[in-house]
């Protein structure tokens, strides 16, 4: 699988996107967590790469926060709608390409960024990160911090959830490796790597700094119907996510995990 069979999949339903995760409260709910990591790893001044930056919520987030982004997406479409969301004062600071995980080395740039990141899954598109991490490697200074958020190889909700409703076939789907997921009408696969994958992956380029969870508690997206109507319920599950997202065992558990790595010397 690669990023460019997915990126026709989002181009589908890019115009719905930020409706259906961005604005959900369990969309909103996971953001938050990763923002905060977002804001302590990258200091105001920071020069960042994102990956998969769909329709660019993230980007233009940390602009307002002082930060300068160019962010990258496969989907045409998805950078077309970031383009159109974006605020008019912060162009300078603000750039949206359209480029795959698979051709970062076209990236016209000559000066190095101060970190990377890519939140929300869009690295399980790729069977084999080794090439990725490669090229990534290439664009961040030494020392800089690169954060991955990506879909984790067991979801304590989502087991619990389908367990629940009488599914164990998809309470247990993750556990293989291997799955699909369905973007709009369209299903592609995807890979849930496990961290000690990862961290292959990205030696000896990168070194695993910490890790932590996402969505712990506050269940994945499919959940928001319920979840919409019970806000206080909520509320308790994200202070939940707060307060025990990087204990072991329990960091990787959530909906998704979230790698802080440095890059090497």
């Amino acid at each position: 699988m690669t990023t460019f069979a997915a990126a026709t999949a989002f181009d589908a339903v890019a115009d719905s996107y930020d409706e259906v995760f961005t604005y959900s409260t369990i969309g909103q709910a996971q953001r938050r967590m990763v923002w905060a990591k977002l804001l302590a790893a990258f200091p105001r001044g920071s020069r960042i790469l994102e990956l998969n930056c769909g329709t660019g919520e993230d980007a233009r987030y940390l602009v307002e926060r002082g930060r300068s982004v160019v962010a990258c997406d496969a989907s045409h479409s998805m950078i077309e709608v970031a383009k159109r969301r974006s605020l008019s004062g912060a162009n300078a600071n603000l750039e949206f390409l359209n480029l795959a995980n698979e051709d970062l080395g076209f990236i016209p740039s000559q000066e190095l960024f101060d970190g990377a990141f890519s939140n929300f899954s869009g690295l399980n598109c790729l069977a084999d990160l080794r090439p990725f991490a490669r090229n990534l490697a290439a664009l961040v200074r030494p020392g800089g911090p690169v954060l991955l958020c990506l879909w984790s190889r067991v979801c304590f909700a989502e087991f619990f959830w389908y367990l629940l409703h009488g599914q164990p076939r998809k309470a247990c789907r993750r556990f293989s490796g291997k799955a699909t997921a369905k973007i709009g009408a369209v299903t592609i696969p995807v890979t849930y790597p496990t961290v000690s994958t990862l961290r292959r992956a990205f030696s000896p380029w990168f070194q695993l700094r910490s890790r932590s969870a996402v969505g712990l508690f506050v269940p994945p997206s499919y959940v928001e119907r319920w979840m919409s109507k019970h806000s206080k319920v909520l509320s308790r599950l994200e202070r939940l996510d707060k307060g025990s997202a990087e204990w072991p065992i329990f960091r990787d558990l959530g909906d998704h995990l979230l790698l802080e790595l440095v890059r090497c010397n």
